[in-house]
């Protein structure tokens, strides 16, 4: 899951650069939640989450102070529920991971945002988009059938996606005054809410030497490299641009999952997983022709999207 994703004014540059930014900064997140899964047998989903969000924390803290902004009570508490659902989305995703694959969890999940997004529309044509997201959404949910999608699974990716749409409403207010500052001090309100559930499960394997570099990289690859690369693409791409680029999400979860985890989709699935990222691709276009922005243009995450 991504930082501030209000973009400023395009800077006339080319955009292939930003683009490219972008696309790297959606391997990095999806890259990450692959290690993190090759981890689980390890210190399992909660450990595992812990040490993304635990690291995530301690890197983005050390960069960017957030303890030194000023802010008043009411801001705080902005931070505290901020802090507080992204933890539960990172806990809920991991814990998805465990039984359905990478590329269906990320799309069962994509769908918190995706909802967010329609229920602001107006326009006819946006039925469309909702039909085709249903549509999608329907053809991966274990509904009676043999789809290959564990239950239990599925409903903590939807529960994910609930989070990551109460994510982006909350993430708005509560980063207006201070942007990424928020970010990182709702990182470290999500470690600290995190932190006692991973030492419950996983103990003192949490610090092993053999798992400290796989969490060191899941932090880098899923929360501070595609911070970083976002940053510098933001001021340069169009909020369309970007919102559009970042609706191939579930895409690169499914690439992730296939070329690092061995997890082969089957025909339906990558169907269904298309149709999410169409209906995505089409509400944001929709969205960027109306008066207000995008919602999937405005989310203040870090990385996973701090993803996932």
């Amino acid at each position: 899951m991504t930082a501030s994703r209000v973009a400023p004014r395009p800077t006339a540059a080319s955009p292939a650069l930003p683009v490219a930014l972008v696309v790297v900064a959606m391997a990095s997140v999806q890259a990450g939640a692959a290690i993190a899964k090759q981890i689980f047998p390890i210190v399992g989903p909660l450990g595992a989450v812990t040490l993304r969000v635990l690291f995530a924390a301690l890197l983005l803290g050390a960069v960017l102070r957030p303890w030194r902004v000023r802010r008043t009570p009411a801001a705080w508490r902005s931070v505290l529920v901020y802090g507080v659902v992204l933890g539960g989305m990172n806990t809920l995703f991991y814990a998805a991971l465990r039984t359905v694959p990478l590329g269906v969890a990320t799309a069962l999940e994509f769908t918190g945002p995706l909802s967010v997004a329609l229920l602001a529309s107006r326009r006819a044509t946006d039925f469309l988009w909702i039909a085709l997201a249903a549509g999608g959404l329907l053809a991966l949910l274990p509904l009676g059938h043999a789809t290959g999608v564990d239950v239990v699974g599925a409903a903590f990716a939807l529960g994910a996606g609930v989070c990551w749409g109460l994510y982006i409403v909350v993430g708005r207010k509560a980063g207006a005054e201070h942007g990424v500052q928020t970010t990182a001090m709702g990182m470290i309100v999500a470690a600290v809410v995190v932190l006692p559930a991973g030492l419950a499960h996983a103990g003192a394997t949490l610090f092993t030497p053999r798992v400290l570099p796989f969490a060191l990289a899941v932090a880098v690859l899923s929360s501070a490299l595609p911070y970083s690369l976002e940053m510098i693409a933001l001021p340069r791409l169009p909020t369309k641009t970007f919102g559009t680029l970042m609706s191939a999400e579930p895409a690169f979860g499914a690439l992730a999952g296939l070329a690092m985890l061995g997890e082969r989709l089957t025909s339906t699935q990558w169907l269904a997983i298309g149709a999410i990222v169409l209906a995505s691709v089409g509400t944001t276009l929709s969205a960027a022709r109306a008066p207000e922005p995008s919602p999937l243009a405005a989310d203040p995450t870090v990385g996973d999207l701090v993803t996932d």
